[in-house]
């Protein structure tokens, strides 16, 4: 069994949790020189090999990269959401896809034996690597507040439990169900039923913290919150602009598109960043032998604009001012007909984008004039434009204004509803977007409501429901009794760790449904449920037989996902399982076929088609090869907007220089994490080797507070109120960054983010958009920092 170092326990005032690897956290060398290779290639094809090796997976590990993101028969990636390949790709895989895989497929397990080896105090000193690393979850625990140990309980006795807290409650607003993006549509769908039956749309969900920007932004500019391009429009695009995604690691599977364009049809690649991250230099993709064999890569970017963190917006509005200023000249470089025939507000904009000059979008910005009137003729000259985004803009304060401001670029050479173009949020994990689509929404609209109600016999309550902030800070008001986490690591994914501790600890029941133990299980409430769960690769059998699950992508694609590995233990049960024992339990009189429904998954599907818009004849659809698509209205020119047109939005530019003395800190995830699951210390497009206390910062504001490289600093945030948080003994660590910005991994830095700073636009917390200063620590470094380390 992992045991923590020393090091790694816990301190006031340092890391939210020890750093990752446990095997390179006992005294190795740390490093950082930057990485020269293409993204993907070799380094990736190492990297895969190290990983089937070191969990023991070779055979089983091969077997499922060969039928990962396989239709018919084959299973659905558990990590991002990029599309499928439609055109029969045999290796539509990635590495970190195959590290999430194997993680998942390991023959560690978490038995009873370790439960009673361990106390909770104790394994909270444990980093998340270790606690992971012990494997599999086996069988439901409880937790026995006498010795500070989990126990096992019965399935059986697990439910009556839940549904004697849940059944107890004084009002069903007392209970909140969170969702990871994991959860299949057929489990979503019984889950947001489940609690909409008991009486309460708290349904809080990671979109409330990813992007949850997007779906408003483009509700209100065109009608629908998803994009509007599919996998065919990206292999169709003259022009593709990448903001604030760093793709090799993300979404690594894009590389194929963005590498086959190139090399197919010149595609025109535009990244904007803050970070020079590797998918905007080159790339290999390793299903291309010949490319391999001879070492020869791609380039992947036509152009990278650099702005400083929350920056985005102006440059967008600096296209937009190109494009217009052009078209004095130039009747083409607008296309004024699709504005005149399909828009609404546009001299409003226009107005707004004459009345900016220059100098202050670049001073917003960042990014010099003569960059981004560069990236305005790469969009002027392409007949057809993708402009997709991820959590570096949507996590921004405004976030909303930014993602608006992207659909009015995209408006005004009228590149939506048309081949090759449209908006794209890039969503980072799998099904989060299905998770919307079958229901999982604290906002339900009354369309919804009333179609599910009339589906399936109940009465749903109108009253919106809590997000994930509200949700923690109504957890630490005492006006949440009982938490119920659906998948996921939500004491480590969520802003103000001590905040966020001290809200679950104040629960009555906390239950985690899971694979792996994690640091959610170790922040209770005074009763405490750990219930372990089928994974994606997994077979699933119930009554009437094996099971097949869906997911949606996130380009709107429905398909089917099938498990073929025995269950890592035989007392893991489904996910929809569980939630119809929960519902049983807590609702005995109900007339919902709890039962019925996971005894045959197509029953299930039968009743969402009744129930959800787009999933009509759900069963027969989803097995057509490739599933089906969900209709996007505004790509059919169908705006379903207060106007009934697209909307241009003329918000005023925000000013987002930090200010004197300041940096603005985005937090982001390592190549070698998932989310909250970190499976080294190491970052290898970044060159990080051995360390995640870090922070990446220019080297000019590095000079000027007299630090040097791998020095110890304490990083202090300041809130919207004036209040602050702080960690201690982080390092300095140069890297290509714009002055005033600087990054870091999360959840290390999640402490930074206050509870009370979420963008008043989304309400997401505000990961990547804190104000930050930063200090030699105040604790001497007696150790000699060099580039390649410490001696």
């Amino acid at each position: 069994m992992s045991q923590p170092n020393e090091n790694d326990r816990p301190r006031e005032g340092d890391l939210p949790e020890p750093a990752g690897d446990q095997e390179s956290s006992t005294g190795a060398g740390f490093s950082q020189k930057d990485y020269h290779h293409p993204a993907a290639g070799w380094g990736a094809a190492k990297a895969v090999g190290q990983v089937l090796l070191k969990q023991g997976e070779i055979v089983a590990g091969v077997r499922a990269i060969l039928t990962m993101n396989h239709e018919n028969g084959g299973f659905d990636c558990p990590g991002c959401a990029w599309p499928d390949d439609r055109k029969g790709l045999r290796m539509d895989i990635c590495e970190n896809g195959i590290k999430h895989v194997t993680w998942e497929m390991t023959k560690k397990r978490t038995t009873r034996q370790f439960f009673a080896a361990h106390t909770v105090s104790e394994l909270l000193g444990w980093s998340s690597f270790a606690l992971e690393n012990e494997g599999r979850l086996t069988e439901p625990m409880a937790y026995n507040a006498a010795t500070d140990h989990y126990e096992p309980i019965s399935w059986e006795n697990a439910m009556s439990l839940i549904g004697r807290h849940l059944g107890a409650l004084p009002s069903p607003n007392r209970a909140s169900f969170y969702t990871s993006g994991r959860l299949s549509n057929e489990a979503t769908f019984l889950y947001q039923l489940f609690a909409r039956e008991f009486g309460t749309n708290n349904l809080p969900d990671c979109s409330n913290m990813c992007h949850e920007a997007s779906g408003r932004a483009l509700t209100a500019a065109i009608g629908s919150g998803k994009g509007t391009v599919d996998l065919v429009d990206w292999q169709k695009a003259d022009a593709i602009f990448v903001v604030g995604v760093n793709a090799a690691t993300n979404a690594p599977r894009m590389l194929t598109t963005l590498v086959d364009g190139v090399k197919q049809r010149g595609l025109k690649i535009v990244h904007i960043n803050p970070l020079v991250e590797v998918a905007a230099t080159s790339a290999i993709t390793p299903h291309e032998i010949p490319d391999m064999l001879l070492f020869r890569a791609t380039p992947t970017s036509a152009l990278i604009l650099q702005p400083r963190i929350a920056g985005d917006m102006a440059v967008m509005r600096g296209i937009a001012k190109h494009l217009l200023e052009a078209a004095r000249t130039d009747s083409k470089a607008i296309d004024s007909v699709f504005i005149e025939h399909h828009t609404a507000g546009f001299e409003d904009y226009r107005a707004a984008c004459e009345a900016i000059t220059w100098a202050e979008l670049e001073h917003q910005s960042g990014v010099p004039v003569d960059k981004i009137r560069a990236a305005a003729e790469i969009y002027r000259e392409a007949r057809s434009c993708i402009l997709s985004w991820c959590l570096g803009v949507s996590q921004q304060d405004f976030a909303v204004d930014t993602i608006r401001e992207i659909v009015n670029v995209l408006l005004l050479r009228g590149n939506v509803g048309r081949e090759g173009a449209g908006p794209c949020p890039i969503r980072g994990h799998s099904n989060v977007q299905g998770n919307r689509t079958c229901g999982i929404d604290h906002r339900p609209s009354e369309a919804w409501l009333a179609r599910l109600d009339a589906a399936c016999g109940i009465i749903s309550p109108r009253e919106h429901g809590l997000d994930t902030v509200q949700t923690i800070t109504a957890l630490h008001r005492g006006d949440v009794d009982v938490f119920i986490g659906m998948g996921g690591n939500f004491a480590a994914a969520t802003p103000d760790r001590d905040f966020t501790y001290e809200a679950l600890r104040r629960c009555k029941l906390t239950v985690h449904v899971s694979t792996k133990l994690n640091r959610s299980h170790l922040v209770h409430g005074r009763e405490a449920l750990i219930l372990p769960c089928l994974g994606r690769t997994e077979k699933d059998l119930q009554r009437s037989g094996p099971q097949k699950i869906t997911v949606e992508d996130s380009m709107s694609m429905v398909h089917l996902s099938v498990g073929r590995n025995d269950p890592a233990s035989p007392h893991l049960r489904s996910e929809s399982a569980i939630v119809a024992g929960i519902a049983r339990a807590t609702l005995p009189n109900s007339r919902t076929p709890w039962e019925e429904y996971v005894a045959d998954y197509d029953r299930i599907r039968d009743k969402m088609g009744e129930a959800i818009s787009g999933f009509e004849e759900f069963n027969r659809r989803v097995r057509q090869p490739l599933g089906f698509r969900l209709r996007q209205p505004a790509r059919e020119l169908v705006f379903r907007t207060d106007t009934g047109r697209a909307n241009f939005s003329a918000a005023a530019l925000p000013d987002v220089v930090p200010p004197r003395g300041k940096l603005v800190l985005s937090t982001m995830r390592s190549h070698d994490q998932f989310n909250t699951t970190v499976y080294s210390d190491n970052d290898r497009y970044r060159g990080v080797k051995n360390l995640r206390t870090l922070l990446l910062m220019n080297e000019d504001d590095m000079r000027e507070r007299a630090l040097e490289e791998f020095s110890l600093i304490d990083i202090t945030s300041y809130a919207k109120d004036g209040s602050t948080r702080r960690v201690n003994d982080f390092r300095a660590v140069r890297y290509n960054i714009p002055k005033g910005c600087a990054s870091g991994y999360m959840p290390e830095l999640n402490v930074l983010c206050p509870i009370g700073d979420f963008s008043p636009q989304s309400d997401q917390p505000l990961m990547k958009h804190m104000i930050i200063q930063v200090a030699a620590a105040r604790v001497t470094d007696t150790k000699a920092a060099t580039r390649d380390g410490i001696a």
